[in-house]
């Protein structure tokens, strides 16, 4: 395993993850993205010479999954009155947080973001050739961009009709957290990069933790949301008949609820 390598890659995820030094939040959203994008950029640059076609191509896939959640989030912050709130409501928190709290949460998902990246680096790194997983490992995360784009762009058209109502239409017929679902769908994808191209056991364990890790960050998430969303709307009959008949975050599994309703 190239240690050495990893390091640069921690070392690229920590400058870029260092802006939620500014706004805690940042660690985890505009920190996550640039990171991301940064990492791919590196992977690019450092493996310019061992490059094939298709981690070429999932370099750029994962630089623009990157930039554009970075941006969208941005823009939302900017632009989104409802979510400036909610950051700011959260900014006292944080900034009453000692600064050892705010160090481990940087180094913490600084190394999040490299175990998630991990599986193109050994592909890369071990020179393994194009095939079928490469190729497969880039459709599923080029369609989990394009799903949780849809996702972000239906709810925000949604929400500008009717704020008093959760998004229920379109990918979210499917399931109530689309854009958790695509994030899903393009981490699965960079996973499947991967298969095939561990020189060692502990490649694939350091690999597959962040498969885990980050499938575990998105089950929590969607169970935060659902929380804020019981609390919010949980006393409108719409939402109690939308939320018991739409699986939460994985379609066709009949799995409704993760977070308990404050409802007996």
């Amino acid at each position: 395993m190239n240690i050495q390598g990893l390091l640069i890659l921690f070392s690229i995820s920590l400058v870029f993850c260092s802006v939620g030094f500014y706004k805690f939040v940042y660690f985890m959203s505009v920190g996550y993205g640039l990171s991301v994008a940064a990492i791919g950029a590196t992977l690019l640059i450092y493996y310019n010479d061992k490059s094939t076609t298709a981690t070429i191509l999932a370099c750029l896939i994962m630089m623009i999954y990157g930039i554009r959640l970075a941006g969208f989030l941005v823009y939302r912050e900017l632009k989104n009155g409802a979510y400036k709130k909610v950051l700011s409501d959260a900014t006292p928190h944080s900034k009453s947080m000692p600064l050892p709290a705010k160090i481990g949460m940087w180094i913490g998902m600084a190394l999040l973001y490299v175990l998630q990246t991990s599986p193109l680096f050994f592909r890369m790194d071990n020179m393994t050739g194009d095939n079928l997983f490469i190729y497969a490992g880039c459709a599923i995360s080029v369609f989990g961009i394009l799903f949780e784009s849809l996702a972000d762009v239906q709810k925000s058209a949604q929400k500008k009709v009717r704020m008093d109502m959760v998004a229920t239409k379109g990918l979210y017929k499917i399931v109530r957290c689309p854009n958790y679902l695509g994030e899903i769908l393009f981490w699965t994808g960079v996973f499947v990069e991967g298969i095939t191209a561990y020189d060692s056991v502990f490649e694939f364990i350091f690999a597959a933790i962040g498969y885990i890790l980050i499938l575990y960050v998105m089950v929590d998430s969607a169970k935060r949301l659902e929380s804020k969303q019981n609390k919010n709307y949980g006393d409108k009959e719409e939402y109690r008949e939308y939320a018991d008949h739409t699986p939460i975050l994985f379609p066709l599994i009949p799995l409704y609820h993760l977070a308990k309703s404050e409802r007996s």
